[in-house]
């Protein structure tokens, strides 16, 4: 604790912890295996511990420059070294970054800057399966490319691997294909991408944020997955978040490069003001040596046998949540999920169509019960569906997990199915989002039950079936407002 009484301060620090313990008590549970999305629990005790000492020992350390301090140099070495021990090819060379997006944003610049400098391309385009992560849109709408949006197979929701080939030209920078997916966990067809974009002379991203540590120590416990990595001709970059199943704290990934020669076009360097030189290998120039040192000691403690003893608890908790989930009438699960990652829609009869109403409902009666699962909507004819996040820590919950979702979804079928309006539909589809005054934008969310002052709704189903009827730009506009208005100083 603090203590200087030489020196004035505000509140004492025992009451400000208090508060920010108090805070938190609002919030989903990220330990326990009863939030199935945002968080990654390794269900390892002392782990948590290890990680906050491993970052307040560093936490004043400047990663801005490894010249002043080499201990950055040293950690991130050793932590993209052992990302390229099980991801790589020989050469493979990458960086820290905060997260996926970072990761995602640093890959896609990369292959702007190669495609201007090397090919000539002036007006890049960014070919995506249309369930690549949105982080890809962001990188694209920041640094200028085109993206190209690919549908999906709709029956094993992978990436179609002759559509994406077509849709290489000459102005294509980046191809992407996901290890698995996030909406539905499945992995598209790497190899064949890869290869596709090799003989246009295209790069091909692989974005391994989810899976890249997990699928390869699920296949040393023994399941089969196909090679997905920088061993896979024509892949040039990947990314892979540590936070996921490498189990460390939020705010640490690695994208990865075939070679340093790439990895070059990823710098930012600027000498061309009167302070010191600038280099900067990532988006952020300052940052906490703090999260890239508990990632290196969360790697450390956990070791190659832990990892994988890990993802076994994670391949056994799939095999029985997917079993139960099929014994279930009227729930469908949506692909092959192949890395911890689950989504299943539900109709109201067997073999019947989703019921987003439904749907909803049982999301919302399953969080009464004390359990987090993240509704996903329709999109481009993929169905809406409820997505599911497993870790070790609900190997334990999957069978509590499976009698409270049974109970909850007679529940849910025996209330009233939420609706909007045909005739606001008709009118939401006429509306200009770009047009539209605060004011209009105040009535819309009023009218959603998101206005200012009412909070965060207790059941989502309503706001959610409203959404999921608005045209997609009208859709983007209203989230932003929200967020906005949620993050708004009195």
């Amino acid at each position: 604790m603090p203590t200087d009484p030489a020196l004035p301060h505000g509140r004492p620090a025992t009451e400000v912890l208090a508060e920010l313990r108090a805070l938190r008590e609002a919030d989903a549970p990220t330990r326990g295996g009863r939030t199935f999305a945002y968080v990654y629990d390794a269900g390892l005790e002392g782990l948590d511990e290890l990680a906050a000492e491993a970052y307040t020992a560093f936490a004043t350390v400047n990663g801005l420059d490894p010249t002043v301090f080499p201990s950055v140099a040293r950690l991130e070495n050793d932590v993209v070294g052992a990302v390229a021990a099980l991801l790589g090819a020989p050469g493979a060379q990458g960086t820290f970054t905060s997260g996926g997006t970072e990761s995602i944003l640093l890959a896609v610049k990369t292959a702007r800057d190669h495609a201007r400098t090397v090919r000539g391309i002036t007006e890049p385009q960014l070919v995506l399966p249309s369930t690549a992560h949105a982080a890809f849109h962001k990188a694209a709408a920041y640094l200028g490319l085109e993206t190209v949006v690919v549908p999906v197979d709709p029956v094993t929701f992978r990436a179609d691997m002759a559509a994406m080939a077509a849709a290489l030209t000459d102005r294509t920078a980046l191809v992407v294909a996901s290890t698995p997916s996030y909406a539905h966990g499945v992995i598209d067809p790497v190899a064949g991408i890869a290869a596709a974009a090799a003989a246009r002379g295209v790069l091909c991203h692989v974005d391994a944020c989810i899976g890249g540590w997990i699928l390869p120590h699920l296949r040393r416990a023994g399941r089969e997955v196909e090679p997905f990595d920088l061993s896979v001709p024509g892949v040039t970059s990947l990314s892979v978040d540590l936070h996921k199943y490498a189990y460390a704290d939020k705010g640490a990934s690695v994208v990865l490069y075939r070679d340093a020669e790439l990895r070059r076009h990823q710098y930012f360097a600027h000498a061309g003001w009167p302070g010191y030189p600038v280099v900067n290998p990532t988006v952020q120039g300052t940052k906490s040596g703090g999260l890239l040192a508990q990632a290196w000691a969360v790697l450390q403690y956990v070791g190659e046998a832990g990892y994988t003893a890990l993802a076994g608890r994670v391949a056994e908790a799939s095999d029985r949540l997917l079993a139960g989930l099929r014994s279930l009438g009227g729930v469908r699960v949506l692909g092959d999920p192949a890395a911890g990652l689950v989504a299943f829609t539900v109709s109201r009869e067997e073999d019947g169509a989703p019921d987003l109403s439904l749907l909803l409902h049982l999301a919302d009666e399953m969080r009464e019960l004390g359990w987090y699962l993240q509704p996903q909507l329709a999109f481009d004819g993929l169905p809406p569906n409820l997505h599911l996040t497993l870790t070790p820590a609900t190997a334990g919950q999957v069978d509590a997990l499976l009698g409270d979702l049974g109970t909850a979804l007679v529940k849910a079928r025996g209330l009233e199915p939420v609706a909007v309006d045909p005739a606001l539909a008709a009118f939401a589809a006429e509306l200009d989002p770009d047009s539209l005054g605060p004011d209009e934008i105040a009535g819309v969310l009023a009218f959603a039950g998101l206005g200012e002052g009412a909070g965060l709704p207790g059941r989502t189903a309503p706001v959610l079936v409203l959404l999921d009827a608005l045209p997609g730009a009208l859709k983007e506009r209203l989230l932003a407002e929200f967020i906005g208005s949620v993050f708004r100083v009195p």
